[in-house]
């Protein structure tokens, strides 16, 4: 018995006569960057998450980096983040030269607790970055009111929750910018790197569109330092095949992850997800924690049944932001949830077969 842990294959399996026809059209035309079929996805994006403007990149990562560049955030600047993510959205934080402001987390949904930004904000602070983790949104209100009252941006990564809502609307459309990514594991995913940036602000769209071409207004003709971080057509064409059958994979991953929060209900101690009622979630990973957990991932691994770790170790303990001052004990939650979280198996295409060996080696566990 194989497990996949993501179903790439059986996703492609699905599409490929839309996708091959796209592709090959590319190929044909050999338009590889930009052209009109980059813009219809940009508008199909834009449409979709319900936004003016929707602009790809080359990575989540870049789409980060870039909302950073175009609000001009950089040297002497504070923006405030959370030390569960992975690294990219630190990461862009350093690379521009501002500093990284860490804040725990809320222990059942993962995402930065919004009770706690108040008074990590100073006279530098100039942006909040919240996490939308796992696929379900951060409390976006709250973070939105507090930028208003102190007057900060909010650029909201939704590089793991494209697609979900929150009281309504999109992840994306949510704040000043919007970032999302397309990596292959992602709800919606390219075959390569890919990103996008969202926001309704013509100013800025305009910014980023230059920003991630070099800084150019019209060719040869730079304004800003800039980047190269353009999205391939062919990650574009592929993309806009997945978006059609997008709606139809979220019920799916829905419907898997309602299985497991079943099989589970007996187990004490195991944490599913925890989505809160005014939102959902496209459960870009299904996490639950529990105490104990390498000793879980070992039992299920002699099952040859696939696990991941998002994330094992805290921003904040990271060699790479020693710089910073913390140390352990300063985000305990954070610190807690990385030894406890494991993620399971998630796919549109998870057969009711594979999840079912799933749930029934760890209620096996958890009896034994």
């Amino acid at each position: 018995m194989k497990i996949n842990f993501i179903d790439l294959q059986a996703q492609y399996k699905e599409y490929k006569a839309e996708i091959d026809k796209e592709v090959f059209e590319v190929f044909q035309d050999a338009t590889f960057i930009g052209g009109q079929k980059l813009a219809n996805f940009e508008n199909n994006l834009a449409k979709y998450v319900g936004v003016k403007h929707a602009i790809g990149c080359s990575s989540g990562t870049d789409a980060l980096l870039l909302s950073l560049m175009a609000l001009g955030i950089g040297k002497g600047d504070e923006v405030i983040t959370t030390p569960f993510t992975f690294i990219a959205t630190a990461e862009v934080i350093a690379l521009v030269g501002a500093r990284i402001v860490f804040v725990d987390i809320e222990q059942d949904s993962y995402n930065i607790d919004t009770t706690k930004i108040e008074a990590a904000i100073t006279s530098k602070t100039k942006a909040i970055m919240p996490v939308s983790l796992y696929g379900q949104c951060a409390d976006m209100d709250e973070i939105n009111s507090l930028a208003k009252k102190y007057n900060l941006m909010v650029i909201e990564d939704g590089c793991q929750s494209f697609g979900a809502t929150y009281k309504g609307k999109r992840s994306c459309a949510l704040s000043h910018i919007g970032c999302t990514s397309f990596f292959p594991s992602k709800p919606l995913g390219a075959y390569g790197d890919g990103g996008a940036v969202f926001t309704d602000n013509d100013e800025l769209a305009q910014k980023v569109r230059m920003l991630l071409n070099h800084g150019q207004n019209e060719r040869y003709k730079h304004k800003y330092l800039g980047i190269n971080g353009r999205l391939d057509t062919v990650q574009a064409v592929i993309l806009d095949v997945k978006l059609r059958h997008f709606d139809k994979e979220l019920k799916l991953r829905l419907d898997i992850a309602n299985r497991y929060l079943k099989g589970f209900e007996n187990i004490s101690n195991l944490y599913p997800p925890t989505i809160k009622a005014d939102r959902d979630s496209v459960y870009a990973q299904y996490s639950i924690r529990l105490k104990g957990r390498d000793k879980l991932v070992d039992f299920l691994s002699k099952k040859s049944i696939p696990t991941a770790v998002h994330y094992p170790i805290p921003l904040h303990l990271q060699e790479v932001f020693a710089n910073l001052g913390y140390k352990t004990g300063d985000f305990k939650i954070s610190e807690m949830v990385c030894q406890e979280v494991v993620s399971l198996p998630m796919s549109p295409f998870l057969s009711l077969s594979d999840q079912s060996a799933v749930i029934d080696a760890i209620v096996e566990y958890a009896n034994d």
